[in-house]
């Protein structure tokens, strides 16, 4: 926790002197922010407690700076919005593969020897080396990145934009390739490379906005290029990924003049030690400038090509949406794009009321206006939410609507039992909390260790006491909790494709083969949570997927091998304009219809 020696030798905190007996050193050998620290503080009767309870011995409880735990998060607890994709990191620091990561994320099939991605057995335990591996960063949240990206744009229309600095192009660079070509994933690429570099806020913002943008387009991009390539697949995969950025900024971007986009592109392939491909970029680029508006570009008379290229969507992905909702609505479905990117967040009802989180709002410089949830506010103009100092002192959190909905959909009543069986980053396992009012308990689990510690993380900034957070794996069936729940939420590993609009990255990591292994897991957590919900109490089975074959169908298919339970309704605080979607098993959030992430609902009693 930056803990440097002053002139004099004196040790310091943050920059102030360190509180007597807090000499800033660590009791263990990892760097501060891959621990997260728990609320030990000290009671005025001098007792140390541990989440309101007596510390167990060995635990002090000191800090190494004056404020309470709570008042400071752990540095990689991001947003409960942004969902976490079991990614493994960028760098040296290896955590886990998406492989790894399942239990209540998308999760898609690795390279190489990463092998089978849900082989629990053949896969090691991680490192806890980087929690950036899972969330992007407190002080880098990735609801803060959204608000990096372009502003009321639509895709195929020209984007304006402050000139890009060759740092910005540079780090996009560097980032495209580890997304591209390592199996990364965008939003965690982002954050390991920014933890790396010293970039200004302004390059952070300008490099986010130009690999989204990029990775957005990215067959659209390729077909353009493709036109003035001999042989495109010869192409040196780091020159091609430079092409790839200079060309979402010659044809995307209209502020960036096409002469510094080609030059640049040119001194970044020099920088990689590539002169003689210096001439082939340079070529390529002004040809590109010379005949961008002469391309013919497919047109929906092309039919899935059409989606392919121009929304750069797999080709199964666009079959399977077509046969499940038909022509007109799979186009709509998948022209979509979100134009407003505000960020969502909802106060804490434990900690502020709604008209004081108002009125503390209004003293922001933020643009905020309330959501369709109760408590949920949209807000714009936020730069680096997580240094807020209301943010880091728990009197909100970042989460989307969907994802509230989910929660709310359980309805715990006070002092009950909610078991929340794939609850990292923690956002649900919150909402939950505060619903009981700080009663009763929530079971938080989650598969691995590193993603446990985010929800510890995220408890602490809260002060939410009556979760508990635990290392389980939910396939794995606990004999002593059979029918003790009152409610059990199961937010399942699924696609991810009711969130692609806001995570363009996973329009690269898609196949089939890689949902038909999610939708077993899906099948068997069904099979082996539903056993923990006592009778009279409720299943909540969720996902952030529009597929059919990841929702409805697994729930049909549960509840014929399962006569024990039945539907239920979905309670009034879902907006009624969107419950009157629900089908038979279930309800499907759809974005361009909703204006929400693809979330599927289904709420289940058992008899």
């Amino acid at each position: 926790y930056n803990k440097s020696a002053a002139p004099e030798g004196e040790r310091r905190v943050y920059g102030r002197p360190a509180p007597q007996g807090q000499s800033g050193e660590r009791s263990f050998a990892k760097p501060a922010y891959g621990k997260p620290i728990y609320n030990k503080s000290v009671t005025p009767e001098g007792e140390r407690r541990v989440y309101g309870r007596p510390a167990s011995q060995g635990q002090s409880g000191e800090r190494s700076f004056g404020k309470p735990a709570y008042g400071r998060p752990a540095f990689n607890q991001g947003p409960a919005a942004q969902r976490s994709f079991g990614r493994d990191t960028y760098g040296s620091n290896a955590a886990p593969t998406q492989n790894q990561e399942r239990f209540g994320r998308p999760s898609f099939k690795g390279t190489g020897s990463e092998g089978k991605p849900f082989d629990r057995l053949s896969q090691p335990r991680p490192a806890f080396q980087r929690p950036g591996a899972i969330r992007p960063s407190f002080n880098r949240s990735s609801a803060t990145r959204t608000d990096f990206r372009r502003q009321g744009t639509n895709q195929g229309s020209p984007h304006s934009d402050s000139s890009l600095s060759a740092d910005a192009r540079k780090s996009a660079m560097l980032v495209l390739n580890r997304v591209l070509l390592e199996s990364g994933f965008a939003s965690l690429s982002l954050d390991e490379h920014f933890d790396k570099v010293n970039l200004s806020q302004r390059d952070k913002r300008l490099c986010t906005r130009i690999v989204y943008l990029t990775l957005e387009n990215l067959n659209r991009l390729d077909f353009a290029l493709d036109n003035l390539l001999e042989d495109p697949e010869r192409v040196e995969k780091r020159v091609r990924n430079i092409l790839r950025l200079s060309a979402a900024q010659i044809l995307l971007l209209d502020r960036v003049p096409d002469s510094a986009a080609v030059n640049e592109a040119v001194k970044l392939v020099r920088e990689l030690g590539l002169e003689d491909l210096t001439g082939l970029v340079n070529g390529v680029l002004r040809n590109l400038i010379r005949s961008k508006e002469e391309i013919k570009w497919p047109t929906k008379a092309d039919g899935l090509e059409y989606y392919h290229i121009m929304h750069s969507l797999p080709m199964w992905y666009i079959q399977k949406v077509i046969d499940e909702y038909g022509a007109e609505e799979g186009e709509k479905i998948l022209s979509y794009r979100k134009d407003d990117h505000h960020m969502t967040i909802r106060f804490n009802p434990l900690r502020i009321n709604e008209d004081k989180f108002e009125e503390l709002l209004s003293k922001k410089t933020w643009k905020s206006q309330k959501g369709m949830m109760p408590g949920a506010f949209y807000v714009t103009g936020v730069s680096d939410i997580a240094a807020d100092i209301d943010f880091m002192d728990g009197l909100f959190s970042i989460q989307g609507e969907g994802s509230m909905m989910a929660a709310e959909a359980v309805q715990p009543k006070l002092g009950a039992q909610v078991l929340d069986t794939c609850a990292a980053p923690g956002g649900k396992s919150a909402y939950l909390a505060e619903m009981m009012q700080g009663t009763g308990r929530v079971q938080a689990w989650d598969i691995y260790e590193h993603r446990v510690e985010l929800i510890k993380a995220m408890t602490e900034r809260l002060r939410h006491y009556n979760i508990r957070p635990a290392m389980r794996d939910a396939l794995v069936y606990r004999e002593q909790l059979e029918g003790l729940m009152d409610c059990v939420l199961i937010d399942a590993p699924c696609t991810g494709t009711g969130v692609m609009d806001e995570k363009p990255d996973l329009r690269h990591h898609l196949d089939e083969k890689s949902l038909k292994e999610l939708t077993e897991i899906q099948s068997r957590l069904l099979d082996t949570c539903s056993r923990y919900v006592r009778t009279g109490g409720t299943l909540v089975y969720s996902t952030c997927s529009i597929l059919h074959q990841e929702n409805a169908q697994q729930v049909e298919a549960f509840l014929a091998s399962h006569s024990e339970f039945s539907m239920d309704t979905l309670p009034d605080a879902i907006p009624q304009s969107l419950r009157e979607h629900t089908g038979e098993y279930g309800l499907q959030l759809l974005p361009y219809r909703d204006q929400v992430e693809g979330f599927y609902i289904a709420r289940m009693k058992r008899k």
